[in-house]
């Protein structure tokens, strides 16, 4: 008994901190959880005070075995799962059939996997926080109760197949909340007026409408900004006030797990999904040209934004030697002072070492690791790095007691823009130098007409967001969630957006009638703050699941006796192909599909094509239909696919080019909207007219 056992979770965790603990260690991983509830039943005791039936996961009774038969033979044994509420419970599992006693110091934790981080932590075991194992039994008690309950009654009243759970169904129904607002809304006019001015020196810039003569700041009807123009048109402009400030723009908090799966959406197209699988790469090693295998980043499944005093002093040194002393922000801001006391084992998401930077480690990256890790990288240094400084001046001009306003600015430092370059860009506007009382003309007036918009659909990282704001599940659950309410087919993507199918509309309406604090937004997230006491040892996880089941139980005897079955199968006009009896329309997991009435008998299944209208352009034989590409995004094809595979990223219209006779396609993009022909070598392109 020369060698000591270190058990961890991955493989290649095991592998990068073998290298660092060298030959005296033994590593092994357990690959995830080894004891967890039976898939095939319940798995809980109900009359038992809700006792856990734990059992030995199918297929890890080897890596259990193997576990087990190094710490016969080691001095001494580490569990080193994640520091997290996941991590905590694995090891306790670990520990109970390694049959270590609950007062041996066998728990080691660490936040990045770096070589000092390891050695320092094999240094501090402590016993294993029962506490923390407790809050994770009870939501995973809590999530089977609910999930093995209610799935089965969806079963017999609906179909096979679907499920109910506590966050998944609350995040389909924000998603079907929004979407129900957006059916609601009623746009309502309204309308800009620009004024394209000059002073006497010749020099243009522009003002926009602030507010009329009597005060009012919004242009309602055409009829109201008629009456503007003609109370201003042909008059000349006194400016009245003329002010010069600086303005400061503070960087970012460097990343927790919300905040880095919305921004690697939004700046690099990521699903969350995707950003925590590349993430957790990162985190568990790269091996690195002339370094070997390194963990690049700090533990990823965090809801702090502290940083260590090492990590503050190492970037401190990085900017002062890389950029100077101006860049480097001897006070930067920090995040939440109680947030951070609660997650004080933990840090926010950051490189494992400054010094490091993206260029110099990216021969040994994958190109999403690479834009990931600059990403995290980027984001953490600027957090440390003084505020971009802008000159701004702002002018008011009065016209016949009709306000208008011109606002411009220009850099003056850059401040932490100089390193992260993801950061949105403020347009600089320049505008004349203009003193009180000086008068300018107009050159021309812009009114323009808009309507106000329904509320914007949920993208991935919309969702997350609000997800956190509302309290609703953790950083560890935020990418699975998603992940479930896409694969159960009730939500389904439209490019980025999340939309509500009619099936998870169906579900969510249902759980709402019957059980109501399972879609509730504030019980939901009432029951995370009651998970943290329980962690921080001033709640029993039993009697919180009991006090719930007793209500809980209430409602199922009232959904088993009063909710309706639902037949969810409709009829279509369209006949079998092989038998010619009718095609029935059912629900599968990716949405509609058309199935023969004769089954068992009869197998055929076919997909619901949307047809849009118009003749396929090159086959001539087949219509233009709607579909999916594997990311969601919606593209237009043939629907005689495979045999024509005609394919338009922009929808094809009832149309044919003026130019060269080509089939027509409607664009939309962020900024415009425009009619383009499908002929890559006809250039015709026209705006569409609202």
């Amino acid at each position: 008994m020369t060698k000591s056992l270190v058990i961890v979770e991955s493989p290649a965790k095991a592998k990068t901190i073998k290298k660092f603990l060298g030959k005296n260690y033994i590593v092994k991983a357990s690959v995830g959880h080894i004891i967890d509830l039976p898939k095939s039943k319940l798995g809980i005791d109900i009359e038992k005070d809700f006792q856990p039936e734990y059992i030995t996961i199918r297929g890890k009774g080897p890596v259990l075995k193997e576990i087990k038969a190094e710490a016969k033979k080691a001095k001494k044994v580490y569990l080193a799962t994640d520091p997290d509420r996941e991590g905590e419970a694995i090891s306790w599992h670990l520990s109970n059939a390694l049959k270590i006693n609950d007062d041996v110091p066998c728990r080691i934790e660490f936040n990045e996997i770096t070589k000092n981080a390891i050695k320092n932590a094999i240094k501090k075991p402590r016993v294993i926080n029962k506490n923390i194992v407790d809050a994770q039994q009870a939501r995973r008690v809590l999530d089977r109760l609910v999930g093995y309950k209610i799935s089965p009654l969806l079963w017999r009243k609906m179909r096979k197949g679907l499920s109910a759970g506590r966050v998944q169904s609350v995040a389909t129904k924000i998603i079907k909340d929004r979407e129900e607002e957006i059916k609601k809304f009623i746009p309502e006019e309204y309308w800009s007026l620009i004024l394209k001015l000059q002073n006497n020196n010749k020099e243009s810039f522009e003002a926009k409408f602030n507010k009329d003569h009597l005060g009012n700041k919004d242009i309602k009807s055409k009829e109201e900004m008629n009456h503007i123009i003609t109370r201003i048109e042909n008059k000349l402009l006194t400016v009245t006030d003329v002010k010069k400030s600086t303005k400061k723009r503070n960087p970012n908090l460097p990343f927790t797990t919300s905040t880095l799966q919305q921004e690697a959406s939004n700046k690099l197209g990521f699903s969350t999904k995707k950003t925590m699988a590349v993430a957790q790469q990162l985190y568990e090693g790269i091996d690195l040209e002339k370094e070997g295998t390194a963990g690049l980043i700090t533990y990823i499944r965090t809801d702090s934004t502290r940083i260590s005093e090492e990590a503050k002093k190492n970037t401190q040194q990085y900017i002062l030697d890389n950029l100077g002393e101006k860049y480097y922000n001897t006070s930067p801001k920090t995040g939440n002072k109680k947030k951070q006391e609660v997650q004080d084992a933990h840090e926010a998401i950051r490189p494992t070492d400054v010094m490091r930077t993206p260029e110099k480690i990216k021969p040994s990256l994958s190109r999403d690791q690479y834009r990931l890790y600059k990403l995290i990288w980027e984001r953490f240094v600027a957090s440390q790095m003084t505020p971009a400084i802008y000159d701004t001046l702002a002018i008011e001009l009065n016209i016949e007691d009709v306000i208008f306003r011109a606002t411009g600015s220009r850099m003056k430092f850059e401040g932490f823009l100089k390193i992260y370059t993801h950061a949105t860009a403020s347009e600089e506007v320049n505008l004349p130098l203009l003193k009180e009382g000086e008068e300018v003309s107009i050159q021309e007036m812009v009114p323009n007409q808009h309507f106000t918009q329904p509320p914007a659909r949920y993208t991935e990282a919309s969702l997350v967001k609000v997800m956190e704001e509302l309290g609703i599940g953790r950083p560890s659950t935020y990418s699975p969630t998603i992940s479930t309410i896409l694969s159960r087919g009730y939500v389904e993507k439209d490019g980025k957006h999340l939309i509500p199918t009619e099936l998870g509309g169906i579900v969510t309406e249902i759980l709402e009638e019957f059980f109501t604090d399972i879609v509730d937004i504030n019980f939901t997230a009432g029951f995370e703050k009651r998970l943290d006491d329980v962690e921080e040892g001033t709640e029993d996880w039993k009697k919180l699941i009991k006090n719930f089941y007793e209500h809980f139980e209430k409602m199922l005897i009232k959904a088993e006796e009063n909710m309706e079955e639902i037949d969810l199968v409709e009829e279509s006009d369209e006949v079998c192909d092989k038998c010619n009896a009718k095609m029935l329309i059912k629900h599968g997991r990716y949405g509609k599909f058309l199935a023969c009435s004769n089954y068992p008998e009869c197998t055929v299944t076919k997909p619901i094509l949307h047809k849009i209208g118009v003749k396929c352009p090159q086959c001539e034989d087949g219509e233009i239909v709607e579909r999916k590409s594997k990311k969601g995004r919606t593209f237009y094809g043939c629907s005689e696919f495979p045999r024509c595979r005609f394919v338009s990223w922009g929808k094809p219209i009832n149309e044919k080019c003026p130019n060269c006779d080509s089939l027509l396609t409607h664009k939309i993009n962020k900024k415009s909207e425009k009619i383009t022909c499908t002929n890559k070598e006809c250039k015709y392109t026209r705006d569409v007219q609202s």
